[in-house]
């Protein structure tokens, strides 16, 4: 059971992707969890990582900012995840993360840890690199002490990458966007490590940012081809040209289309660390290749599935 004195670190966005291995992580330590996102019955699933007493889920809106601050009341870290390819990215982006920084501050946290992307810049032509730039400066000026994380593509179990390009692996022919793109995946657990420590270390880790990458450079070819194979099949990968994912991309607003016009605008260029900037080694942390446990998760797209001989599973 933990202690109710213990220190409260408070999670917006913890039932997503990157939250539910960033609040795994947490749970490790001596400190309560309290999850705060619109829907909390999403964070249900993470209860029995939990000691008894460690969790607690809060319903809040980065929009709604009278729910920020009652989601913040008591913390002494805040973590904030949230982030969206669609919908209000202003709201969310810069005047959400201000709203959190914000109340961060007037909750008078030690530490808080926001989550933006490497291409954030204000001078961005996609909506999204722009808005994550702002909501960095409006972190920034709310809360000088901030944690600034800029992740390159995140890997894992459920992301929506491999996933899908494993899932696609069954075609015979793929076309493949922005085939000479360059980006260097982080795989998720050595992201939420990293985060984990910087909430509990501020003296350490506040005030800096951190560009994360994993330990490759890969092209979205690579990508493409990594995840197929994982997936056993080597589909032709047939790299499409971009002027023709420009057009496709303005249709980006039709149900399923795989690009939208401001993601196509993004992949204008590499998503590759600044070469000055620390990362994972900042944390000690040994960062994963993405072929080293892709398989591990991308099984399931074989014939067969996770139940074929020999299948990484139950090799392990």
């Amino acid at each position: 059971m933990i202690n109710p004195e213990n220190r409260i670190v408070t999670v917006f966005g913890g039932g997503g992707f990157i939250g539910r291995y960033v609040c795994e992580e947490l749970f490790g330590k001596d400190v309560r969890v309290r999850i705060a996102c619109r829907q909390p019955r999403v964070a249900h699933f993470l209860q029995p990582l939990a000691a008894l007493g460690q969790l607690g889920t809060v319903r809040a809106d980065l929009l709604n900012a009278d729910s920020v601050r009652a989601a913040v009341r008591g913390a002494s870290a805040v973590i904030n995840l949230v982030g969206i390819f669609k919908g209000p990215l202003q709201g969310v982006h810069v005047d959400g993360a201000r709203t959190v920084a914000e109340a961060a501050r007037e909750a008078s946290a030690t530490a808080l840890i926001h989550i933006s992307a490497i291409g954030a810049d204000v001078d961005s032509e996609a909506t999204y690199g722009r808005t994550k730039g702002e909501g960095e400066e409006a972190v920034r000026k709310a809360f000088p002490g901030a944690t600034i994380f800029r992740p390159s593509i995140v890997f894992g179990a459920e992301d929506g990458l491999t996933n899908r390009l494993a899932a696609l692996s069954r075609l015979p022919v793929l076309p493949v966007i922005a085939a000479e793109r360059r980006f260097q995946p982080v795989y998720v657990k050595d992201l939420a490590q990293a985060v984990a420590m910087a909430a509990l270390d501020p003296g350490r880790f506040g005030g800096k940012t951190f560009d994360i990458g994993g330990p490759q450079v890969m092209t979205m070819e690579d990508i493409y081809a990594l995840s197929a194979r994982a997936a056993g099949r080597e589909p032709e990968l047939l790299e499409l040209p971009n002027f023709a994912s420009n057009i496709l991309s303005w249709f980006g607003f039709l149900p399923g289309a795989p690009l939208t016009r401001d993601q196509w605008k993004m992949l204008q260029s590499d998503n590759l660390p600044a070469k000055k900037s620390k990362g994972l080694e900042a944390f000690g942390i040994a960062p994963t290749a993405l072929g080293s446990v892709a398989p591990l998760w991308l099984e399931r797209y074989r014939p067969g599935g996770r139940f074929m001989s020999g299948s990484p599973r139950q090799a392990a």
